[in-house]
């Protein structure tokens, strides 16, 4: 039931992007490449007595109607970063990993710089944004960000899924990354993610319209690492082996404001939760702080994705409650997570 369910999101996911899509040119020089370009779902196929491919249709029918169309297989394929399609049904591969930091960045393999399109503007790193605490800044910076990211789309050289910004509380210097957050106020922070975000996905006319799980994406962000992470390498202590030990009190008044305030004031359509422990158990596959905090109390109108290789490093590093591969993925996907970024969704079937 949990491939299923998360089938479903990821579909409707592209759906809501998509919907606005022109046809996109094909010039990606590799495979993995071209995994950024999304030609229009339901393209090269017969769609007579395919509900999904019905607009006039409601999404959750779609939805269901293309999960019920899918093998288990051919689902457990979509839930990677690198997600392979449905060809016999018209769903094209998608790449779900780009990244806008500050500006479109090739850091994620859904993007690339060519001669037609060969950079895109990089803007002060966060840190050094927010010390201007200028909201409608921050903001701007978002929509000239997205503009720069649905031409590179249209040229078939990004994605629609922008997994920035990193709103992690800064609270030791030695992470090394400080850089890329907006530093160490819990406030301050949440205001930064509101605007930038806001600024990334939202289009004219449509911010706050209606049903908000239908509204049109500019491109879709994704507010991260959750929660209370910033460590990476010291005195032998990793990322993937660190066991944050957090008060009740700390996690509501420090680590989770910000990511709240992304989806309640944000809308922010994903979030995705880090490789670290909270008090022994892995972020990325606790149900109370992914399913039961972020789509239930606060009501994330979009996906939970895995940092890279989460599920692996919960099951090889971690070594959490002795589980299969099998029994791991099983777990991270009931937490609440749709998205296995770069793991070996294989295991699922």
């Amino acid at each position: 039931m949990a491939v299923l369910r998360v089938a479903a999101v990821v579909f409707f996911t592209l759906l809501t992007l998509s919907a606005a899509v022109r046809p996109l040119s094909k010039r990606s020089p590799s495979l993995q490449h071209s995994f950024s370009q999304v030609p229009p779902v339901c393209s090269n196929v017969d769609i007579s007595g395919l509900q999904f491919c019905n607009t006039s249709l409601p999404y959750d029918v779609r939805a269901k109607d293309l999960v019920d169309s899918m093998t288990l297989e051919e689902k457990a394929h979509q839930l990677g970063n690198k997600a392979t399609g449905v060809p016999r049904l018209g769903i094209p591969p998608y790449q779900w990993w780009s990244e806008a930091l500050h500006g479109v960045s090739t850091s994620g393999p859904g993007t690339f710089f060519n001669g037609t399109v060969p950079a895109a503007t990089s803007f002060p790193t966060p840190l050094s944004l927010t010390a201007s605490f200028n909201e409608s800044l921050w903001r701007t910076l978002g929509q000239v960000t997205s503009t720069e990211a649905r031409a590179m789309h249209n040229e078939g050289q990004a994605g629609l899924t922008f997994w920035s910004p990193n709103i992690n509380v800064v609270r030791d210097p030695r992470w090394g990354r400080a850089m890329e957050t907006p530093g160490e106020d819990t406030f301050v922070i949440g205001r930064y993610a509101v605007n930038y975000v806001r600024g990334l996905q939202d289009v004219e006319g449509h911010e706050y319209s209606g049903d908000l799980n239908y509204r049109p994406l500019k491109v879709s962000a994704c507010c991260k690492h959750y929660a209370a992470y910033d460590l990476e390498n010291w005195e032998g202590v990793d990322r993937f082996h660190f066991d944050a030990k957090v008060t009740a009190q700390d996690m509501i008044e420090t680590f989770l404001p910000p990511f709240e305030t992304c989806v309640k004031e944000g809308d922010v359509s994903s979030v995705m939760c880090s490789f670290n422990q909270i008090n022994g158990i892995p972020i990325c596959a606790d149900t109370r702080l992914l399913s039961d905090t972020i789509k239930g109390d606060w009501n994330l109108h979009g996906y939970i994705v895995s940092d890279c290789d989460s599920a692996e490093v919960i099951h090889d590093a971690q070594k959490w409650l002795g589980d299969t591969q099998e029994e791991t993925v099983a777990r991270v996907l009931r937490a609440g997570k749709a998205l296995l970024s770069q793991t070996l969704v294989a295991f699922a079937v």
